[in-house]
């Protein structure tokens, strides 16, 4: 479970501007919440304190109901984090790299999850260099990395960015496959995704939640007809009622 409570977080030494102001929101396990705004809403602000990778200003961050900002060792343990980017050590093989992550989590060969047996199919890429990935194959690894400690919350960082349709579907089966046991949050800035995927939805606006529920509860509060068109109103009227 994540919850966030009056989240804020300001980049200003004076903190007297806020990237998010005053958002909460929370993410149950068995359930894929999405986090869904424009480009530069706050979205990356809220996953990088998520992983506790930095910390609230005011509010606070409770992940599996430790507080990131407290427990920040203990919630990096908790946390597997798919980047949008991620920066993988180009001259690794796949074998090193994941072997390395493995370690630095304190696992061993006989207590590493076996990642195939998530739909990974990453075998056949074991001994390749990372620089010689396809842009899917780099992906396969990316989730590999933060599910090979076998974290109970995934944190996904536009995991649609750059695949092309094939990969896009074999990256909601697997995100599906993991529903279950994980507590999953996606962000995007692709309606398609959200509606693929994901069970609950909260918008950020301007570092703001401007609306959450399901995409039909989201629509109909806003008078619109799809989650499409209410994200359209919200994000260009400003219009929406956090929920």
């Amino acid at each position: 479970m994540i919850e966030l409570q009056n989240f804020s977080k300001s980049y200003s030494s004076k903190n007297d501007s806020f990237a998010v102001k005053d958002f909460s929101m929370v993410c149950k396990k068995g359930e894929i919440t999405g986090l869904l705004g424009l480009n530069g809403a706050g979205k990356t602000t809220i996953l990088k304190a998520i992983c506790a990778r930095h910390f609230a200003t005011n509010g606070s961050v409770l992940v599996e109901r430790l507080n990131a900002s407290e427990e920040s060792e203990q919630v990096r343990e908790l946390t597997g984090f798919v980047a949008e980017e991620p920066h993988f050590p180009e001259e690794y093989t796949v074998f090193e790299y994941l072997n390395m992550v493995a370690e630095l989590h304190g696992m061993n060969s006989k207590t590493r999850m076996n990642t195939d047996e998530r739909g990974l199919d990453i075998t056949e890429l074991l001994h390749k260099k990372i620089r010689t990935l396809s842009k899917g194959q780099r992906e396969r690894v990316n989730f590999a990395q933060a599910l090979i400690y076998n974290p109970s919350v995934l944190v996904l960082d536009e995991p649609a960015s750059g695949l092309d349709p094939a990969q896009i579907v074999n990256m909601r089966k697997l995100v599906k496959s993991l529903k279950s046991d994980h507590t999953i949050l996606l962000s995007t800035h692709l309606m398609q995704e959200v509606e693929a995927l994901c069970d609950r939805v909260y918008i950020i606006h301007e570092g703001k939640l401007a609306a959450s529920g399901t995409a039909e509860e989201i629509a109909r509060s806003s008078g619109c007809k799809n989650l499409e068109e209410a994200f359209f109103k919200i994000t260009t009227t400003g219009q929406g009622e956090a929920k």
